[in-house]
């Protein structure tokens, strides 16, 4: 593959006018991409002064193969690439002056890549993160069904929702954490959410979900405080949230999970929801990726 089979861009809305049905053709597997970059498209880069995403797109006999995004903080995300389409993209990337804090995709893909970023670069990678995407079979709620009933949230349960995310971003180890104020600029506040409630009201978990893109929903985050978990409320809860997905319409609903989790992957499985793939993140370290201290 030469390397200007690569085409770069930080134009969005020329990206997906090139690249959208490439995307829209697997929306279980490009689920991170498709919402990533229709918020991007619908809301725009943030209103600090960040510099632009680069958006690439490999095309081979006329037709999209594969996509990456880099944002300002300047992890790259890709969809599959052979190892030897990966090593040619790190080549590119690092002829063109193009650093990078890490990377993200399918397990094999973020292998390759990582490798062949470090014999471009001499940065070493470290791994920082793993995910395996479900995506929903024949929906199967949980019994016996917990008493109580899912509620869409509202703005009178915002103060609660914000609380109730910013304990789930504790418990997972994401950064950086989230309160009130950091709330508007979160990757919680374009997300649609429901409570499980118990009879008297009271909001004993949660799940939210993305709009709808190429009729692919992704079920995110699920939550449930340490004391009330094991009483099925996260299944009641999340198999509420996958129905409503299917009632509006999605042909592909999907979420992640942690793969080292066997509670929740087997709580999944049993709700419907069948595993595609596992995906890994790697973070660079070195002085090429020095200036990485993004958003």
């Amino acid at each position: 593959m030469r390397p200007d089979d690569w085409h770069l861009t930080e134009d969005i809305e020329d990206f997906l006018a090139r690249a959208g049905d490439f995307l829209r053709s697997r929306p279980a597997l490009h689920t991170t991409p498709l919402t990533v970059t229709e918020k991007l498209r619908t809301h725009g880069a943030d209103a600090h002064g960040a510099e632009a995403t680069v958006f690439g797109r490999m095309e081979s006999g006329g037709e999209v193969r594969a996509i990456f995004y880099r944002p300002p903080s300047h992890r790259l995300t890709l969809t599959p690439l052979s190892p030897e389409h990966a090593d040619t993209l790190a080549a590119h990337l690092v002829a063109l002056g193009h650093p990078l804090c890490g990377v993200t995709a399918d397990h094999a893909t973020a292998t390759a890549f990582a490798e062949a970023w470090q014999r471009h670069t001499g940065a070493a990678p470290v791994p920082s993160w793993r995910g395996r995407l479900h995506r929903l079979g024949t929906l199967t709620p949980p019994k016996p069904r917990p008493d109580g009933r899912g509620r869409a949230v509202d703005a009178q349960d915002h103060e609660q929702l914000v609380r109730l995310c910013s304990e789930f971003v504790a418990a997972v180890g994401e950064a950086p954490s989230m309160d009130a104020d950091s709330w508007a600029d979160s990757r919680f506040a374009d997300k649609h959410f429901t409570f499980w409630e118990t009879p008297d009201g009271t909001p004993v978990s949660m799940a939210g979900s993305t709009s709808m893109v190429g009729g692919m929903i992704r079920v995110d985050p699920v939550y449930t405080p340490a004391h009330l978990r094991g009483r099925g409320y996260a299944g009641a809860v999340t198999a509420e949230v996958s129905r409503a997905a299917l009632t509006t319409g999605a042909t592909d609903v999907v979420l992640f999970t942690n793969p080292a989790n066997p509670t929740s992957n087997a709580l999944y499985r049993r709700i419907g929801y069948v595993p595609m793939a596992d995906f890994t993140g790697y973070d660079f370290s070195t002085a090429i990726s020095a200036s990485c201290a993004g958003p």
